[in-house]
Order: structure tokens, then sequence, then C-alpha cells
């Protein structure tokens, strides 16, 4: 059975002092999962949860392997904003996607979530780049929450990652070097 809460032990050691912090709020916790159910109030208007979604799938887009929204992202990165932010955590996202939604209007004359992907990509490197007001603090955190939502979710810790429950049985001749992926248990 994989743990989603050892997963997310494991991304906040990834990214270490500059953790999001309701992602390490979660991870520090030994309550419910915090995958567990509906988010205890809307944490996006219905434009800003479109395009939450959209970009999620920019951040980790479907390849071999599912993407973002077949993971469960955007409902994870709403559930963490609405039951472990404080509302100082919500506003660099939230700005952020605002902020894109604002640029994309002016740019593209369409709404961000219905940019094309190359649109939505030059959105993305703006915010990265801090071209947008607030934009490399929203790519930071956004990008945060997409990764960790991503690989504690199954889909990321079971065909992304080779998956191999610990414990295990032991196996002295088990093919390594064979495996292109990285392991996750």
């Amino acid at each position: 059975m994989i743990d989603r809460r050892d997963a997310l032990a494991g991304m906040a050691a990834m990214f270490g002092a500059s953790l999001f912090a309701p992602i390490a709020r979660a991870a520090a916790t030994q309550v419910t999962p915090i995958s567990a159910g509906p988010p205890s109030s809307p944490v996006f208007t219905p434009p800003q949860r479109a395009l939450m979604t959209a970009l999620s799938e920019r951040v980790m887009p479907t390849t071999d392997t599912p993407g973002a929204i077949a993971a469960g992202v955007p409902e994870y990165i709403e559930k963490l904003l609405a039951d472990w932010a404080s509302p100082d955590d919500r506003k660099p996202i939230l700005a952020g996607l605002d902020a894109i939604e604002a640029r994309s209007r002016a740019d593209y004359k369409v709404a961000a979530d219905k940019a094309t992907p190359a649109q939505q990509d030059a959105l993305l490197t703006l915010a990265m780049e801090d071209r947008l007001p607030g934009g490399a603090d929203f790519f930071d955190k956004f990008r945060q929450l997409v990764l960790t939502g991503y690989f504690t979710s199954e889909v990321g810790i079971t065909q992304e990652r080779e998956y191999l429950p610990v414990p295990g049985r032991y196996d002295g001749a088990y093919p390594y070097s064979e495996i292109k992926k990285v392991f996750s248990s």
C-alpha cells in the first residue's frame, strides 16, 4: 500500500528549506491523509480553477505516463490550499493566476485556460522569469504544489517511478540496471 504521507515527507526533504508552508504543515502532521475527501471550502473561482488545472498539466504534462490532471493534482492543490494554507499562503497563488489571466487576455485576447499549450508555456515562462507581478513567487510555489501532488499520487509513484514496496522481500539479483526510472517506496 502506498502511503502518501511518507511520499510527502520525501518531497519535503527534496525541496528542503524553501518548502511552501502548506506542504510542510501537511507533511508534519499525523492526522487524516491530506488527500481524503473534498476541500473544506472552495479556494478558486471557476475561471481560476480552470486555469490552475490547465497550468498544472503544463508543468507535468501527459507523455508516455499520465500527467497532472490524470494524477488528480488539481484536486490535491485545492485541498491543500483549502485545508492546510493560511489566507496569506494562498495570496501568491491566487495573485499569480490572476496576473497570468490578465496577461493572456492582453497578449492573446483569450482566457488563459483556453490559450494554446505554447501560449500557456510562454505565460508560465513570464512568471518564472518574474516578468509578471509576483511571477517568480507564484511559479516557485505553484511548481512545488504540482510536483508534490504528482509525485505523491498513485500515478506518480507507480507509473512515473518504479514502485518497490518496503519492506519487501530481498532479491540480491534484482535487475536494477535495467530499470530506467527513479525508485519509490
